[in-house]
C-alpha cells in the first residue's frame, strides 16, 4: 500500500483533473463511485466534485469503503506493507481512428452507428470521442491516412472491436446497422471459435468489429 501523502497527492491530482474537464478522469470517477455509474463523460464533469470525492475514489480504488477507513487501514498495517506498491488496474480502452473531417466522421457515427459525440476539440475540431452504451472511440484528425487501404482490407486490419453480450443483442445490432445504410466489410457472420459477429466500414476507412456469443 502506498504512503499516505502519495494518496492524497493522488486524491489532489484527481480532483484538478476534474477541474480542468480532462475526459479520461470521468472513466475512472465512473467505474468507482457507484454515485457516478450511470453518468456520461460531460455529465460526470458537470458535476460538483470535492476533495472528499476524489480521496473516497482513491480509497475504494485500494479495497476500502471511505477515506476514513483507509487511514485506519494504513496504520495498522506493518511498515514494510506500507512500502509495497499497488497492481495498476486498467478501467477502460479507447480505441483511436483516423479520420480526415472531424465532424463528418462524428456525422457517420450518429446517422449510421447509434453513438452520440461526448466532445469535440480544437478550433476547427482536430480531436473528437463518440459514444454509445460503455464504448468509447476517440477520433483524431490527420491530413493524409496513416495506413494504405488496400493493404488495411487485405489483411482486414482492424481499428477497433466492440462487443454485446448475448447472440440476439449481435443480430439486433446488425439488423440496426444494415436499416441505418452502413457499409459492411463482413455482414453478419458464425465464426469457428463460437462467436458471431460483422465488420463495418466507416466513412474513412477503418474497419470496425462488431462481436457478441453465437449462442
Amino acid at each position: 500500500m502506498p504512503h499516505l501523502e502519495n494518496l492524497r497527492k493522488q486524491a489532489k491530482l484527481i480532483l484538478r483533473r476534474h477541474r480542468d474537464r480532462y475526459y479520461p478522469v470521468a472513466a475512472q470517477i465512473r467505474s468507482g463511485l457507484p454515485r457516478f455509474s450511470r453518468m456520461t463523460d460531460s455529465e460526470i464533469l458537470a458535476q460538483a466534485f470535492k476533495l472528499g470525492d476524489a480521496q473516497e475514489l482513491v480509497a475504494r480504488q485500494h479495497g476500502f469503503e471511505s477515506w476514513h477507513a483507509l487511514r485506519a487501514g494504513l496504520s495498522t498495517m506493518p511498515d514494510h506493507a506500507a512500502a509495497q506498491s499497488t497492481r495498476p488496474v486498467i478501467t477502460a480502452a479507447e480505441p483511436q481512428l483516423f479520420v480526415a473531417d472531424i465532424k463528418s466522421a462524428c456525422d457517420f457515427f450518429a446517422d449510421r452507428l447509434g453513438f452520440s459525440t461526448a466532445f469535440t476539440y480544437g478550433e476547427p475540431p482536430f480531436y473528437a470521442q463518440v459514444m454509445r452504451d460503455g464504448a468509447r472511440l476517440n477520433l483524431r484528425c490527420v491530413s493524409q491516412p496513416p495506413i494504405d487501404g488496400a493493404l488495411r482490407d487485405r489483411e482486414q486490419l482492424l481499428a477497433a472491436s466492440l462487443t454485446v453480450a448475448t447472440a440476439e443483442e449481435i443480430k439486433a445490432l446488425f439488423l440496426e446497422y444494415q436499416a441505418a445504410g452502413a457499409t459492411f466489410f463482413q455482414t453478419l457472420r458464425r465464426q469457428p471459435w463460437g462467436a458471431k459477429d460483422f465488420i463495418v466500414k466507416d466513412a474513412d476507412g477503418n474497419l470496425l468489429l462488431f462481436a457478441g456469443p453465437a449462442e
